[in-house]
């Protein structure tokens, strides 16, 4: 037997940019972000909620696009977005049906718009069509500006699984337009602050200290403290990818997923009636209160986590945390099989990333239900007497 390894090293550039209103016809950053071989062409997927919240953005966009020099326009496909359009492949065949019908080539440009469901799956079509074609994303909501927006992943479901069918794939660029985060609903604008939190435990103590000097601020949807704190985050995430060691996740370590395991069951658990932001928010609680209880976290600091949490109105229970599986034996909680799954996403050994203090996570490979029970127990008591202050 005899044969040779060849080590293949692969650069890329990973983009971030912030802006205002992109679209306007005087704004540049698009123009002078893409290149061109003076024909590309260029299409825009545009989510339908962003659409209808900001009625004349289509036509603001193909006007864009028309007259980007040394571009062929291909037009706007408006589709539904949110939780649902990653549920099955329907969005994702319509994708490479325009993506086919325009003539769209691996010189071209994909630019989506939308939130982090449908930049999802836009990014799945765009890794896939021809091998890859370049994409532009333009995250719309709090929650994909400060985390998933930035990242370099993409999925669908399948199979009862979140993201189970996707790719990594870093898209040609990232550009955080702040005027449609504060198009959002209240109540979405402030749940997407949880990744910003979720981000400074793990990565970044004095982000942290800010986001808990600036709470009253944040909670109340200041708008320059609210697009410090995306901006911040978005750079911290986009940090981690470039310079952590493993951007496509080969190994068994995933800090930027803390609070995580616990979050995707229990989207899973509600039918994802639970929005995704508010699942983090009791992952992360759930994960700082195991943090504490099993010896690597003080409990003053995680007090300090539970208490920002609060002042940003961000949840820290939900009763999808004390269902029962029916399939255990012993009986358990069925929030646990999501261990399980967790590692089966990735692969090796269970890997979840705990608290030893704030800023600074440390790997475990096993976490114990018993104690986990007690974390939820004591999770359900506070909540109580938190809705009752």
């Amino acid at each position: 037997m005899h044969g040779k390894n060849f080590d293949i090293r692969i650069s890329s550039t990973h983009r971030i940019r912030f802006t205002r209103d992109a679209f306007q016809r005087e704004n540049r950053m698009l123009i002078d972000l893409l290149d061109t071989n003076g024909r590309a062409k260029v299409i825009a997927f545009i989510d339908r909620g962003v659409a209808e919240t900001f009625p004349g953005l289509e036509q603001q966009v193909n006007t864009y696009m028309e007259c980007m020099p040394g571009f062929d326009s291909r037009g706007c496909i408006i589709q539904t977005g949110g939780e649902p359009c990653k549920r099955n492949q329907q969005t994702l065949q319509e994708a490479w049906d325009a993506i086919e019908k325009a003539g769209i080539d691996r010189h071209s440009y994909i630019l989506c718009i939308g939130g982090g469901a449908y930049l999802d799956v836009i990014g799945l079509a765009a890794a896939t069509a021809h091998r890859g074609i370049r994409l532009v994303r333009f995250p719309t909501t709090t929650l994909a500006q400060d985390d998933s927006g930035v990242g370099v992943k993409n999925g669908i479901n399948a199979y009862g699984k979140k993201n189970f069918l996707g790719t990594f794939a870093v898209p040609y660029a990232v550009v955080n337009d702040f005027s449609f985060i504060h198009g959002q609903p209240a109540l979405e604008r402030k749940a997407g602050i949880v990744e910003a939190v979720k981000v400074a435990l793990v990565k970044d103590a004095s982000f942290f200290q800010w986001i808990e000097n600036n709470a009253h601020q944040l909670s109340k949807l200041h708008p320059h403290t609210l697009e410090e704190a995306v901006e911040r985050s978005a750079l911290l995430h986009a940090s981690h990818i470039a310079y952590g060691g493993d951007p496509f996740e080969t190994g068994n370590s995933r800090p930027l997923d803390f609070g995580h395991w616990a979050a995707h069951k229990m989207e899973q658990l509600t039918n994802f009636k639970l929005s995704h932001a508010d699942a983090v928010s009791v992952g992360v609680a759930l994960d700082t209160i195991y943090s504490w209880k099993c010896g690597k976290l003080s409990e003053s600091a995680a007090m300090r986590v539970l208490h920002v949490l609060q002042e940003l109105k961000l949840p820290i229970w939900h009763d999808a945390l004390d269902l029962q599986s029916d399939q255990a034996t012993p009986p358990q909680r069925a929030i646990y099989t999501g261990l399980e799954e967790f590692r089966e996403h990735l692969g090796g050994e269970l890997t979840v990333l705990l608290l030893k203090e704030i800023g600074q996570g440390e790997d475990v490979h096993n976490m114990d239900t018993e104690l986990l029970d007690e974390c939820i127990e004591w999770l359900a008591t506070h909540h109580t007497l938190q809705a009752r202050a």
